[in-house]
């Protein structure tokens, strides 16, 4: 014998009736199909079966060094952490050096020594990065395979 299940039916109502997050008419119309209806109660029960197990999954969260994104290396750990305060140096005496020359209008040697300074940070971190690529190329199993 057929399922009597009404096609017009929306099965979103399902997911929304497992989280309780229905109105009491949208709930009272979900469990009266439920009823009646065979396949959205099989649907019903696989998706309360697979809500449970992913509840109870658990992530076992990476140490620091583990994440890919960490510096790799020691040329790279020095180069980040030399570049790094580097730009915040640069980031703070660009912006103070804008503020002064909006009072000021005088030309000296900081404006050299800010762009010395932005640049320098910038090929640090860029350094940094490129060490740590230049290491995973030679070690990542997983070189070629993406999400």
């Amino acid at each position: 014998m057929p399922d009597p299940c009404d096609r017009s039916f929306d099965e979103a109502l399902l997911s929304g009736y497992l989280d309780g997050a229905l109105v009491q008419t949208d709930e009272q119309r979900v469990r009266l199909h439920l009823e009646d209806c065979s396949s959205c109660r099989t649907l019903v029960a696989e998706l309360r079966a697979a809500r449970e197990e992913t509840i109870s999954t658990t992530f076992e969260t990476p140490r620091d060094d583990e994440w890919p994104e960490a510096p790799q290396s020691g040329t790279s750990r020095l180069a980040r952490g030399i570049g790094m305060p580097l730009a915040l140096a640069w980031l703070i005496l660009t912006i103070g050096y804008a503020v002064w020359e909006g009072w000021q209008n005088s030309e000296n040697s900081v404006e050299r020594v800010i762009v010395v300074g932005g640049i320098s940070a910038f090929v640090l971190l860029l350094l940094g990065v490129l060490f740590d690529r230049l290491k995973a190329m030679k070690t990542d199993r997983y070189r070629g395979v993406y999400k």
